[in-house]
Parts: C-alpha cells; sequence; structure tokens
C-alpha cells in the first residue's frame, strides 16, 4: 500500500488535525464495501458525491454515509437551485481531476466548492474519508472537517 503523502494529509498536518490513515485494495470503490474491508461501521464512512445544477455551474460536493442514499430533492434545496443532478462518473473525474472512489472535499479545497454534510454525521465523533486517492482513507475528528471544509451541515439523504 502507498504511504505517498496526499495533499488532503498536508492540509490536515497544516491545520493541526490528527487523522488516521487506513489503506485498503484501490480496485474498490463503493464506499459501502470500503466500510465492509476496513471493518468500519457504514454510517462512519461517508462518500463525496458530486452533484451539479441542471443550470449549469459549480458543481456542489454531497457526503452522506456509505450506506444512505442522496434525497435529490433535498439537495437541491439545500444547494438553493430548482434542480440537481448527480455527476456521471466521467464528469465527477473530469470536474474533480480525482477517480470516482477517491473522490474528497479534503483534496479539492482550493476549488471553493460549496461542500455540505449530511446532518447525522454531526452525532460522530469521526468520520472516514476519502483521502483523495482509491485506495486511501482518512479518519478524521468531524467538527474540524466541517470547519476545515467549510462545509454546511443539512439533511441530505433519504430516510
Amino acid at each position: 500500500m502507498s504511504t505517498k503523502k496526499l495533499n488532503s494529509m498536508r492540509l490536515l498536518e497544516q491545520s493541526k488535525i490528527s487523522y488516521e490513515v487506513i489503506h485498503y485494495p484501490d480496485d474498490q470503490r463503493d464506499a459501502e464495501i470500503i466500510a465492509e474491508i476496513i471493518g468500519a461501521p457504514p454510517h462512519m464512512v461517508y462518500k463525496t458525491l458530486v452533484v451539479q445544477s441542471i443550470q449549469g455551474g459549480k458543481p456542489y460536493l454531497m457526503l452522506i454515509a456509505s450506506d444512505k442514499r442522496l434525497d435529490m430533492k433535498r439537495a437541491a434545496v439545500v444547494a438553493g437551485e430548482k434542480k440537481v443532478q448527480m455527476a456521471t462518473h466521467k464528469d465527477a473525474e473530469s470536474l474533480t481531476g480525482l477517480l470516482v472512489g477517491g473522490i474528497s472535499p479534503l483534496a479539492l479545497t482550493h476549488k471553493n466548492w460549496k461542500v455540505y454534510l449530511d446532518q447525522p454525521a454531526t452525532e460522530l465523533e469521526h468520520l472516514i474519508v476519502s483521502g483523495g486517492q482509491r485506495g486511501t482513507q482518512l479518519r478524521v475528528p468531524t467538527l474540524p472537517l466541517i470547519q476545515l471544509t467549510k462545509a454546511i451541515v443539512a439533511e441530505l439523504s433519504e430516510d
């Protein structure tokens, strides 16, 4: 497994936020399967979804637990849009410069995209998010993650 320092790790270190690196086989990209592989509860492993307005413009990053589905109506409301759609894998990779399964809000802070975090995350002390590369997850304290990514906490997932 790669022990290469990623930009997301540098950002956390510059911000004096402790984190734990968790490696898994980099051929996996499904967050629920990754949660199982790394032995973490699915509600702690958060996936980053790239969502676009039907009108165009900057995409949004929506973080929800690996075992949840994004409620597109809620996503549109919190983003202040009439309608949003999930970016295709190809578009998500093109927009972010990262591979699906390795898309991370920590690796994209320089893009100044709005980040939304599903409300149940606030009940957790730590979240596990992508490090910005397939095969690398980071266990990060929730509140510092919210502050660093300027995440807006909202109800995003379907019941």
